[in-house]
């Protein structure tokens, strides 16, 4: 037991069977974070630029952009590493630190997801006090909250698996998340089970947070033409952010809670990496092509630099 705590590398597994076309994943991989870059950039910038942008709902949307940036910033680097490498190790900080910028991503998707659903909510069903709720400096600290809230949950998350003692160094995963790391403890304290059930019910409070405001969308545009075209034209790019989001980490969630050996290695990468392939790259795209606004401005932008 004395030497527990000097664990200070960590092996990673799901890449012992990928030799023979390691560079052709590099490939793969490094284009799609090129690509994941490139939209969520493209709308971040077109937001920035056009002062007819700076909407409630169009400030929400660049910040899931920029969130989607942040979260794959903590994965992809390290993994097309890994791809390179005969040896997939992390130091036990940089595992933190992966496991801290992951799961704060996630939960900030959430909130900003629950912000873009109740600006519609107000802007639909509540239009007559729609600009008093939305104002620069409500905004401001709506924007703000989102962004503190889950990462002060993680800081508290992350120092209770920090201060662990830990009997093993190997992540059956290829990145780390704090649950994995918990399942190494000698002996887990009663705190490594109640800060992410604490975590768990405060992302479940914004999903049925969220779903009921969809659910008095739906019951208000049933009875208004009007209401009915601006829901679709404005609600129905974020409903498919939102499923988009949601079946991406239902796959994570089964692999981490529920995956076997039975599974094939590359199922299990896929379900892990869902979540940070697909909605990066799918939620730029819906927002882009289906928002009149940005679809008109990213055309003006292009045809002016031509």
């Amino acid at each position: 037991m004395d030497n527990v705590s000097v664990v200070s590398m960590l092996t990673l597994s799901g890449l012992s069977g990928t030799a023979h076309y390691r560079v052709t994943l590099f490939i793969l991989t490094l284009l799609c974070y090129c690509v994941i870059w490139l939209v969520n950039v493209t709308i971040i910038v077109t937001i920035i630029v056009d002062r007819n942008l700076h909407e409630p709902m169009y400030i929400f949307l660049c910040n899931l952009c920029i969130n989607a940036l942040y979260g794959t910033a903590g994965f992809y680097p390290k993994f097309l590493s890994d791809l390179l490498s005969a040896s997939h190790v992390i130091s036990y900080s940089g595992c933190l630190l992966q496991g801290f910028v992951l799961h704060s991503s996630v939960i900030a998707d959430i909130s900003i997801l629950l912000l873009m659903a109740y600006d519609r909510y107000v802007a639909i069903c509540q239009p007559l006090i729609y600009h008093s709720v939305m104002t620069k400096g409500k905004i401001g600290m709506y924007v703000f909250f989102a962004w503190l809230i889950p990462h002060y949950l993680m800081i508290v998350s992350t120092i209770t698996t920090a201060i662990t003692k830990i009997c093993g160094s190997h992540i059956p995963k290829i990145y780390c998340i704090n649950y994995l790391v918990n399942r190494l403890a000698c002996t887990p304290p009663l705190a490594s089970v109640i800060v992410p059930a604490f975590n768990y019910a405060v992302s479940l409070i914004y999903a049925a947070f969220i779903f009921w405001s969809y659910l008095c969308l739906i019951k208000n545009c049933l009875h208004s033409g009007e209401n009915r075209s601006k829901f679709m034209q404005t609600c129905l790019p974020h409903l498919l952010c939102l499923n988009t989001f949601l079946i991406s980490i239902l796959f994570d969630l089964m692999y981490v809670r529920f995956g076997t050996s039975t599974i094939p290695q590359s199922l299990k990468n896929f379900m892990a990496m869902e979540f940070l392939v697909v909605p990066p790259i799918l939620n730029p795209l819906i927002y882009g092509l289906k928002l009149t606004k940005i679809r008109n401005r990213i055309v003006q932008l292009f045809l002016r630099k031509n």
